[in-house]
């Protein structure tokens, strides 16, 4: 078909069957993969690489997410008391630059960055942060130390190879609340993302050291209740980051990724039937179900990293769990993707066809209260074992989809596009734009969804199926045959907390 200059279109219209465009329920998933950079698990890949070089890696990542329609990245910034960005408080990494508090040379900031390139791709940005380790492996030299180890050493607790901020200090919870609050005013986040360590994973024959801070702050808990003193610590800091990032920037979500299990029912009759060796709410303090009930969560994300039939935490059983215990909380599932490799005991994973993972998310889609996955971790999309990219592209995500709304009882309704146009670019593609009118903060639109329906394909027949891309910028480009063979194009704006605007009809 040839166009006359100018390159406009013939036709825009405002549609107005809002509701046949909701995306709700199926018509949406989370699509998520954890990047982590402690230790390099993921990210950069080793220690001291170039600006240029980190910079490169990042893309990679992304364009490898955003091209198997992944949604979002839950990326690790603070993997200890160090920085991957440019922090009030605390030191410039060195799993970053190689020492404790080196910046980048030459100098950028990888978290405005990282969050720049994902949203341009129309994906979510979650900022993943362990909100009680201070020190990894704390007795290997240090360059650099946390000089607050030294100014406030009262605020820390040695355990195990880790030194620990000290999860009973009201001084403690107001810092992290800091950390927090800063990261929410300077940055772009779509989420603030705990993972599950909060108190720490216990050590045979070794005593969490917190007798003395549960002397001075244990109050009506002391001296018999020292557990429960524990879970009410981690109840605090949760509810005073809810109120922190809502009062900040209420669409910003918050996450926690806790451990798949929550009790066992031996222990509690309302607990999984497992037999896991630690649980949330006894060993680590993380009484999740209190903060389901209280909405101080806008998603949970439990790491099911196990297989189906697993004698001691069956992967069944524990997602038929939290699929009854979310408390109407989205509910992801943490999905062991690292677990296709060619470790001796994960072969249970891969030996028989299909992958274990593949049987895993066949049993999501079972449960209708699971509207999503994330995988662990970004590094084994790299090395695709058993051909897994190419698995879940075919059969699971085989068009962009949106990320679930959020933040249910308040929407952020953005305006329709407008001045829709399409212009003939270089290489022989055309240019399809829009504009979108500036809202506050809340009514943005910060994506943009975009359906391409063929000439033969009518108006009622639109599904995520039809789903052309969703972007981040406000423009498409089409080749020269993708441009011929569609007929109309939808487009509809998407806020901070994904609720969509009127959709509006493209017909050339």
């Amino acid at each position: 078909m040839k166009i006359n200059k100018p390159f406009i279109l013939f036709f825009l219209l405002l549609i107005s069957f809002q509701y046949a465009f909701s995306q709700e329920g199926k018509e949406r998933e989370f699509r998520g993969v954890w990047v982590a950079t402690v230790e390099n698990i993921d990210w950069p890949s080793s220690k001291n690489l170039s600006t240029e070089k980190q910079k490169e890696e990042v893309l990679i990542l992304l364009d490898k997410f955003k091209s198997l329609n992944f949604n979002a990245i839950i990326f690790q910034i603070r993997p200890s008391a160090d920085a991957f960005y440019n922090s009030k408080y605390e030191p410039w990494s060195a799993y970053l630059t190689g020492a404790n508090d080196k910046a980048p040379i030459p100098y950028y900031d990888p978290l405005a960055f990282i969050i720049e390139e994902t949203h341009k791709r129309g994906m979510e940005f979650h900022a993943w942060l362990n909100p009680y380790r201070a020190i990894v492996k704390y007795k290997e030299y240090q360059s650099n130390p946390f000089r607050l180890t030294y100014e406030k050493s009262e605020w820390f607790i040695n355990y195990g190879d880790n030194k620990y901020f000290n999860p009973g200090l009201p001084e403690v919870r107001e810092y992290t609340n800091k950390i927090v609050a800063d990261i929410v005013q300077n940055y772009d986040v779509d989420a603030i993302h705990f993972d599950d360590y909060f108190y720490p994973y216990k050590i045979k024959d070794e005593q969490f050291p917190d007798k003395d801070s549960f002397k001075e702050f244990g109050g009506d808990y002391y001296p018999n209740q020292i557990d429960d003193w524990r879970r009410n610590n981690v109840n605090i800091i949760i509810e005073e980051l809810h109120s922190t990032i809502k009062t900040i920037k209420p669409w910003v979500q918050f996450g926690i990724s806790p451990f798949g299990v929550w009790r066992n029912k031996s222990d509690d009759p309302t607990g999984s039937d497992t037999n896991a060796g630690q649980t949330n709410y006894d060993d680590l303090y993380a009484d999740i179900l209190l903060w389901l009930k209280n909405d101080w969560l806008d998603y949970v994300l439990p790491q099911a990293y196990w297989r189906i039939g697993h004698k001691k935490a069956d992967y069944k059983t524990i997602v038929n769990w939290w699929s009854k215990n979310n408390y109407d909380t989205n509910l992801y599932i943490g999905q062991g993707i690292y677990r296709l490799d060619n470790k001796k005991n994960h072969r249970a994973w891969k030996k028989k066809n299909p992958t274990e993972i593949e049987k895993q998310l066949n049993l999501n889609q079972q449960l209708t209260q699971i509207q999503g996955s994330v995988f662990f971790s970004a590094k084994s999309f790299l090395k695709n074992p058993l051909g897994i990219n190419q698995i879940l592209k075919s059969k699971y995500y085989q068009n962009p989809i949106l990320p679930p709304s959020t933040n249910h009882t308040k929407k952020f309704i953005p305006e329709p596009v407008s001045h829709a146009k399409f212009t003939k670019v270089k290489n022989k593609k055309y240019r399809l734009s829009w504009e979108s009118l500036p809202e506050n903060k809340e009514k943005e639109a910060v994506k943009f969804i975009v359906y391409q329906l063929d000439k033969n394909e009518s108006f009622g027949s639109i599904s995520s199926s039809k789903i052309k891309d969703i972007t981040g910028n406000k423009f498409i480009d089409l080749s020269k045959k993708e441009y011929k063979k569609a007929n109309i194009f939808i487009i509809q704006a998407v806020s901070r907390n994904n609720n969509i605007s009127n959709p509006v009809r493209v017909i050339k």
